[in-house]
Order: C-alpha cells, then sequence, then structure tokens
C-alpha cells in the first residue's frame, strides 16, 4: 500500500505537538513533519536581531515566508523521526521555537505574510517525505498546503483545559491569567487568518477529558485505518 499524510491541526494549547510524537511511535514506519516550526523558526531569528512585530508592522511591507527561508538559509532535516530546522548550518532548538514569545509573534505575522509560495515549499516536503514514510503532517492551514492529506484532524478543548496545560507546560501557574490571554489573543488572531476552517474530511477531537498523551493519541487512532493503509 501507498504511504499515506495525516495532517494535524487544532486550538493552541491542546497537546498537538505531543498528540504528533506519540503518532509516529504507534504509526509504523511513520515521520513527524513539523511545518508551523518553518514559521517559528523566521520569527525567532527577526527577534532575536531586534525586529519586533511593531517594526515588522510599520514597514508596511507582507512578510514573505518562502523569501526568508532562502535569505535565512533555512533547511529542514530528518532526525529521531521528526523534522528539525537548522538556519545558516545551526540547529535551532525546540524550546527556542516555542517560547511564548515566538508563539505569540507567530499568530500576529500569519495573518499579513505572504504563505503561497511557502506552502508550496511545505507541499514539496510532504511529497518528499511521503516517497518512504508516512507522514504525520502537523501546522496551520494543512488541508490547503496538501489538499490530498488522507486523514485531517482538528484538536480542540475547553479553554481552562489548555490554560492548565499551558501553565505545566511553562511551570509557571502565578501567571495564570497571563497565559489565558495568551492564548484567547492567539485563538482570534489564528481564526482572524482563516486557520480553524474545516474541510469537508475534518474529523474535530475533543480531548477536554483526557489525562494523557496516550489518551488523547488514541482517540485520534481510533478514526484511523492503520492496517488498511500502512
Amino acid at each position: 500500500m501507498s504511504n499515506i499524510v495525516i495532517g494535524i491541526e487544532g486550538l493552541v494549547g491542546c497537546g498537538k505537538t505531543s498528540i504528533c510524537r506519540e503518532l509516529i511511535h504507534r504509526i509504523p514506519n511513520s515521520v513527524l513533519l513539523n511545518a508551523g516550526n518553518l514559521y517559528r523558526a523566521i520569527i525567532y531569528i527577526l527577534i532575536k536581531s531586534g525586529n519586533t512585530i511593531s517594526k515588522m508592522k510599520k514597514t508596511g511591507k507582507r512578510l514573505d515566508i518562502r523569501e526568508m527561508i532562502e535569505k535565512l538559509k533555512i533547511e529542514v532535516k530528518l532526525e529521531n523521526q521528526e523534522t528539525v530546522v537548522y538556519a545558516d548550518g545551526k540547529k535551532i532548538e525546540e524550546e527556542e521555537l516555542q517560547s511564548k514569545e515566538t508563539s505569540l509573534a507567530v499568530s500576529e505575522v500569519s495573518n499579513t505574510a505572504e504563505n503561497k509560495n511557502a506552502f508550496l515549499f511545505v507541499h514539496d516536503l510532504v511529497d518528499n517525505l511521503k516517497k518512504q514514510y508516512n507522514v504525520i503532517f502537523s501546522g496551520r492551514a494543512t488541508m490547503k498546503i496538501y489538499p490530498t492529506c488522507d486523514y485531517h484532524f482538528f484538536i480542540v478543548a475547553d479553554l481552562e483545559e489548555r490554560v492548565n496545560r499551558k501553565c505545566k507546560q511553562y511551570k509557571n501557574i502565578e501567571k495564570i491569567e497571563e497565559i489565558r490571554y495568551n492564548i484567547t489573543k492567539r485563538d482570534e488572531l489564528q481564526e482572524k487568518s482563516g486557520f480553524y476552517e474545516y474541510s469537508p474530511i475534518t474529523i474535530e477531537i475533543d480531548v477536554t477529558n483526557c489525562k494523557t498523551i496516550a489518551e488523547s493519541t488514541d482517540k485520534v487512532l481510533q478514526k484511523i485505518r492503520i492496517k488498511e493503509n500502512v
């Protein structure tokens, strides 16, 4: 059987990345393409170089993501069944990509950036990986980027549950109000960008009451006919 592509999207703080990492260990011959980390890498580098979001907006120019991929010499490599991002030969670590500052900045930039060529770039990445592996494709606008996904899941959870999970992730329960505000703002920005749209094949998975990542992943796997496709 040919390899399959599983698109994973969802609300902020639902544990999407953790679910994807569990999936690659439970679906044979699979890899994780975290497309969102391309965006994050670009924004992280710009912020680190002193280009705040307000400065970027003042230029009035739409940020061309594909142009920045080339300018910053960004490469996507496969390590331990998962894509990682390098910029000018240096690996950008996960904690840098997932910082609160980077996450919020990505949500702000995404609705004004020029994405068309970047979408084509990611589409080619999926195609190349699919030649050898089953692809767990995580990011935003996965169905716009790769309309022929075999499965598309949208992960949701109640706001307070997502706030609690982020508090645990950042290990800072004292800033619960700030975290709640940031999640709500990112939700609004993502929705405005058109990243919370469902397609005809989208399956919504509510993980509010799931106590573990394994339990959340089980709900996804129940909808996938692995034996027939891999």
